[in-house]
């Protein structure tokens, strides 16, 4: 059948782009080191390593590579750009793990990196995959612009940062502490930055690789948002914090998922608090009709 054919056509693209970013960040964060560097201490650099190898469909530079290759432009420069982007989330994976966070013990069915290494080495490998991450966006065999590395650079920053990701960690650790529950504004907005930043950078990324021109990647940054808001409204009990890399879709272990299901049933900010006619409010100013 034809979307049969569709869905196995894009799954095949995606592991390809995904075995690319893999070998990507292997070479990246090999033994070898780059003009400037004293040295690599081998414990962190297999720290590193360890939280971003062998796992997770790399949905964010697969997102980023096949935006660029729509404006013609492929091969080292975008996996690059790629894989600085997924280093960015898999810092963000290590600290999220942290005993001072979320305290989990395993992680895409392994232990995570302040089990398997500690947990001071596990702070510096996130703090050195999230500066290393600019270090590869920034250099010049990423692109041979440098207004476009700026470019590049700055919009990272941005999603990762206080009005991105880190600050949608931030409004998440809010709710935990929360007595009441949350508007649906509050959640959508806690969601887009936790979440979609990131999400919505490996489009516009891809689009600035491809010298989009503005308009077309405001386009681009519509077509993302809507079906970012699409997903969080349509979003039954249980899924307001849905786990992009885990679960039935990516991976995490079932152990995992449980604990993060178990952990949002007892949070002020789960959908469900919310009743049953908020829901249906948000599903009817989607413009859907089901009943979830």
């Amino acid at each position: 059948m034809p979307g049969s054919q569709a869905s196995a056509d894009f799954n095949a693209r995606l592991t390809e782009v995904a075995d690319a970013i893999e070998a990507t960040l292997d070479r990246l964060l090999g033994e070898a080191g780059l003009p400037g560097e004293v040295s690599r201490p081998s414990r962190l650099r297999e720290a590193m390593r360890y939280a971003t190898l062998g796992g997770g469909k790399r949905l964010r530079p697969f997102l980023l590579v096949e935006t660029a290759k729509l404006f013609g432009v492929a091969g080292e420069g975008p996996l690059r750009a790629g894989a600085a982007l997924e280093m960015i989330h898999c810092y963000s994976l290590v600290h999220d793990d942290l005993p001072a966070m979320d305290d989990d013990d395993l992680r895409r069915g392994r232990p995570t990196a302040h089990i398997a290494f500690d947990e001071a080495t596990a702070i510096l490998a996130g703090d050195g995959l999230l500066t290393f991450a600019f270090d590869v966006m920034a250099d010049t065999p990423t692109h041979p612009d440098p207004l476009v590395r700026a470019t590049l650079a700055v919009g990272l920053a941005r999603a990762a940062g206080l009005g991105g990701m880190a600050g949608g960690q931030a409004l998440d650790l809010e709710a935990e502490r929360a007595t009441a529950p949350h508007e649906a504004e509050a959640i959508m907005r806690l969601q887009a930055m936790k979440t979609g930043a990131l999400l919505l950078y490996g489009v516009e990324a891809g689009a600035i690789m491809g010298g989009a021109t503005p308009a077309q990647r405001e386009a681009r940054d519509d077509v993302g948002h809507q079906h970012l808001r699409r997903d969080q409204q349509r979003a039954g009990p249980g899924e307001l914090h849905p786990v992009v890399e885990g679960g039935s879709g990516i991976g995490v272990d079932r152990h995992r998922q449980a604990r993060h299901r178990l952990a949002q049933a007892q949070r002020p900010v789960e959908v469900a608090e919310r009743g049953e006619q908020q829901r249906r409010g948000l599903a009817g100013h989607a413009g859907h009709g089901e009943q979830h």
